[in-house]
């Protein structure tokens, strides 16, 4: 088989990029932050641009971190206006790429198999991801960067360390190169899927570079990692099996619907509950919209630090898959009532819908009222019809008008954050 070659673009900073482009500033001489400045100092910045970074700043850092005297412009978060801008991009890759060879990794990273454009187009892998970075600065006035291998792995290393160093940004590796260049570079965290714990277990080990682990006794590292030892070894030797065609195909064994938000303050038992009755209300909303049932509930309950309580979790069976708030809301009620410390201050909530499948494969028991769950479905789906045509607060229940409710202030959110539309 022909040696392959990915692309893997990335954009600067690009919720900070997109801020300063709406702003008419240039994203690589502008000190700005994207941070919600509503909330306590303690928020994370959810981008900062290069001239932060060049003060030492940490990206992701917290407010209170940037150090004083800084002199910066603080942007609200508007998490529509990165969809739509990434959006406009993916657009620009698919001038040179068909869907079916793009990974989208995140809102700003996308990896491509481009070996069979090549010769089409007449380019080298760099030419092209030259022209495709082009193309996004001059018509969306967004920089960013590339990196070019011959696998998966290769092509996000060249990405996230080659490319910083290269004047065109742009970072080229294979497996020789790789080698080469890199089985010297410390710190070990600076490669894909090696974090500060796993980087700390090989340092008491005494390995600190790729070339300590590729060379190292396997079975130390099998003993030490389980399992997870083969993509080590196999990472440090430059190789990675997985390509974009296994990607697509990958289908999950079973599936999950979940929902989680870290709140705006501590709250108490009671009010905690509260939050915990609105987010399965909407994940209800959400199996309906999508034709899923689920059979079983999980919640996650964290406290915060002055609590000093471990987080509560439990799993609730539903001994039918449903998708009716009439059902769930108690259940996910019940089980909240069961497992969660009353004395503690409620920080962070997450719950999942656990083996969620299609609706029409399954037939409720003898116990459920179907009738009942007929005449609920049908109010659901009223309500799901009249969100998507007048917004997601068109119609709310008398829980979220209580004073510490957060469904209101949800539903004009993407991802935890504003979405900039009102």
């Amino acid at each position: 088989m022909s040696e392959r070659k990915y692309i893997c673009i990335d954009l600067k900073s690009f919720y900070a990029s997109v801020e300063c482009v709406e702003r008419g500033l240039d994203p690589m001489t502008t000190k700005l932050v994207v941070a919600d400045m509503s909330r306590t100092n303690k928020t994370i910045c959810l981008a900062i641009t290069p001239a932060m970074k060049a003060l030492g700043i940490h990206n992701r850092c917290r407010v209170f971190e940037i150090p004083e005297g800084v002199e910066y412009i603080a942007a609200t978060p508007r998490m529509q206006l990165y969809i739509d801008y990434a959006a406009k991009i993916y657009k620009i890759y698919l001038r040179y790429i068909s869907k079916d060879d793009i990974h989208v990794y995140s809102i700003d990273e996308a990896f491509m198999d481009v070996t069979d454009y090549l010769d089409m187009y007449d380019m080298t892998a760099r030419e092209l991801g030259q022209k495709i970075i082009d193309n996004i600065f001059s018509e969306l006035g967004i920089r960013a960067t590339c990196g070019i291998g011959t696998n998966l792995y290769l092509t996000k290393i060249a990405l996230d360390i080659s490319a910083k160093h290269s004047p065109d940004f742009i970072g080229e590796l294979d497996e020789e190169t790789y080698r080469r260049t890199l089985w010297h570079h410390t710190p070990l965290t600076d490669f894909w899927r090696v974090g500060r714990g796993i980087a700390g277990r090989l340092a008491s080990m005494g390995m600190l570079t790729m070339e300590d682990i590729a060379k190292a006794d396997e079975n130390v590292l099998y003993k030490t990692f389980g399992v997870d030892a083969e993509l080590l070894i196999d990472h440090a030797w430059g190789r990675e099996s997985v390509t974009m065609k296994d990607i697509k195909n990958y289908r999950a064994k079973t599936n999950c619907l979940s929902s989680g938000q870290v709140l705006s303050h501590d709250y108490s038992f009671e009010d905690g509950k509260l939050i915990v009755k609105e987010m399965m209300d909407l994940l209800c909303l959400d199996l309906v919209d999508k034709g899923l049932v689920t059979e079983s509930v999980t919640l996650f309950i964290s406290y915060s630090n002055m609590s000093c309580i471990e987080p509560s979790h439990g799993t609730k069976a539903l001994g039918t898959p449903v998708n009716a708030d009439i059902i769930l809301v108690p259940a996910i009620a019940e089980l909240y009532e069961k497992i969660a410390s009353k004395r503690g201050h409620i920080k962070r909530v997450n719950i999942t819908c656990n083996n969620v499948a299609p609706e029409e494969y399954h037939q409720y028991n003898l116990f459920v009222d179907s009738d009942e769950l007929a005449k609920n479905r049908k109010v659901q789906k009223a309500v799901l019809s009249i969100k998507d045509r007048y917004g997601k607060n068109a119609v709310l229940k008398g829980m979220n008008l209580s004073e510490n409710a957060m469904t209101r202030i949800r539903n004009t959110q993407i991802g935890g954050h504003k979405s900039g539309v009102e």
